[in-house]
């Protein structure tokens, strides 16, 4: 059984069809890549699975549950979670803080956040766990905004994860970070998803890290999927070697 199923999904704005009457699927524990040239609808279609846009027809299905009329927090209870192609951090709250935000929030918390700080340790003991997990413990108490923009592209996806998903969308990770630092970014997510049988659906326009690391890669052209199979097929779709392969793409 798929984990996430999306059925003639669409969205409109103005003359433009963003996405259109797009039937995605996304399996159990497997990391997945949705590319497509600027424009293609990836993002659209990764704000419409989340919660943040209403589809104009279509359904959602997560878990065989239809979650199409469902608030952005309901989809997180379900196990939907997300990180942004710009950081989405508190930058004056430490790493530390930002991922103890997110666990508070599970549980309905954040109203009361910090009066609970000094009582409920076992929410920061699980955060710094977290942070060691990806790498960051030693940056546990520096804010937010200090960091590199490595490390903040981590500590942004370590904060979806404390949501502890089933389904992690992943808009660019990689952008805007070196050469250098992508692999590690890279070889760090995925390991700890496949680790945890976690599902991952990265948008991602570098197709070195997308034929490195998918298992599936999913390629959308004007608001439709174009092309949908292992890499090695992907790399060897004509129409998508026309259409996107050495082009620059984008969310």
């Amino acid at each position: 059984m798929s984990l996430l199923v999306t059925q003639g999904l669409t969205k409109q704005f103005g003359e433009l069809r963003a996405v259109d009457r797009v039937d995605f699927t996304v399996r159990p524990a497997e990391v997945l890549a949705l590319i497509g040239s600027n424009g293609a609808g990836k993002t659209t279609l990764v704000n419409l699975i989340s919660g943040l846009f209403p589809p104009d027809a279509g359904t959602i299905h997560f878990l065989g549950v239809d979650v199409t009329a469902q608030t952005v927090h309901d989809r997180i209870k379900a196990g939907i979670a997300r990180s942004f192609q710009l950081v989405n951090l508190f930058d004056q709250l430490s790493a530390l803080d930002n991922v103890a935000l997110s666990i508070f929030s599970r549980g309905d918390k954040t109203r009361k956040l910090f009066a609970l700080a000094a009582s409920d340790r076992a929410v920061w003991e699980e955060g710094f766990e977290i942070l060691k997990t990806f790498g960051l413990e030693a940056k546990a108490g520096v804010l937010a905004g200090g960091l590199s923009q490595g490390e903040r592209k981590l500590l942004d996806v370590a904060v979806a994860y404390a949501l502890r998903p089933k389904l992690l969308f992943l808009d660019e990770p990689t952008s805007g970070v070196s050469t250098r630092e992508k692999a590690p970014i890279m070889d760090t997510v995925t390991s700890i998803v496949r680790s945890e049988g976690i599902s991952a659906a990265i948008i991602e326009h570098d197709m070195d890290v997308v034929f490195r690391y998918s298992d599936r890669i999913v390629v959308m052209h004007q608001g439709a999927i174009l092309a949908d199979g292992s890499p090695e097929e992907i790399r060897s779709n004509a129409t998508v070697t026309a259409t996107l392969i050495g082009t620059a793409t984008g969310a």
